[in-house]
């Protein structure tokens, strides 16, 4: 039987302009450590967009310190998506068809995004590397101004405490973490990811900036990169970019 898990220790606010930006704030601090706040008046997701952040929602940011290799970091946005796949199944019970993971860190419900991930990080005086892992977890509400639908857990039939869905994502981040392994376990958190994810082997559209590519998404690659078959049949390897179903012509 393994040990029981610790949680780990928890900074409330009511109010905060950005989880993120305190996380990154304090890491010269106490580490593990999650920021915790009703609502933000500053959140943010992904290339500095605004994220919304009205009350019954779970906004919460994890500061780590030196986590893992520093070139293995980025490699934290899957983990912290399967963690959570893994909560939310863990505190609602939701049938697995229903909840999915699209490239690269977002939580679809019903085929709406659930939630947002972000991933930030600095050095510390002493040349550490601190990460700070932001989740935005529609739980009451969803937003109606987003580029792709998005979703609630309230909507689903699943009205979830925030409080409660941190203890579960707490639980799932350690576990995870420790699968990860600072690195050394990623292959089997790809394996892990490409199994949640109903995109792998369908068309698609990745908006990159002002450039968009379409192709059939092949699979990951050991970087958690989209390998990405153009109609020409050509590959292409794509680290970042906004995925969106598509038909190919």
């Amino acid at each position: 039987m393994g040990r029981p898990h610790r949680a780990t220790p928890v900074v409330h606010f009511s109010a905060i302009g950005s989880t993120n930006a305190e996380g990154l704030a304090r890491a010269e601090g106490p580490a593990p450590l999650w920021i915790v706040a009703e609502r933000q008046t500053a959140g943010r997701g992904r290339r500095g967009r605004p994220w919304s952040s009205e009350p019954g929602n779970l906004y919460a940011s994890l500061l780590l310190r030196d986590a893992g290799p520093r070139e293995r970091l980025p490699e934290l946005c899957f983990v912290s998506a399967l963690a959570l796949h893994d909560a939310v199944r863990a505190v609602t019970g939701i049938d697995p068809l229903r909840i999915a993971l699209k490239w690269p860190n977002d939580v679809l419900v019903d085929g709406g995004k659930l939630a947002g991930i972000l991933l930030e990080g600095t050095t510390t005086r002493d040349g550490a590397t601190a990460t700070v892992i932001g989740f935005g977890v529609n739980c009451a509400h969803a937003p109606s101004d987003t580029p792709y639908p998005a979703a609630s857990l309230a909507a689903a039939g699943f009205p979830t405490a925030p409080a409660a869905l941190l203890a579960s994502l707490d639980e799932a981040m350690c576990g995870r973490l420790a699968q990860w392994n600072r690195g050394a376990g990623f292959a089997d958190i790809v394996d892990a990811w490409s199994r949640r994810t109903p995109g792998i082997g369908r068309p698609v559209e990745v908006r990159m900036g002002d450039r968009m590519e379409s192709g059939i998404f092949e699979a990951l690659d050991a970087t958690g990169a989209m390998l990405l078959r153009r109609a020409d049949g050509s590959r292409q390897t794509i680290s970042a970019g906004d995925v969106f179903p598509s038909a190919l012509r």
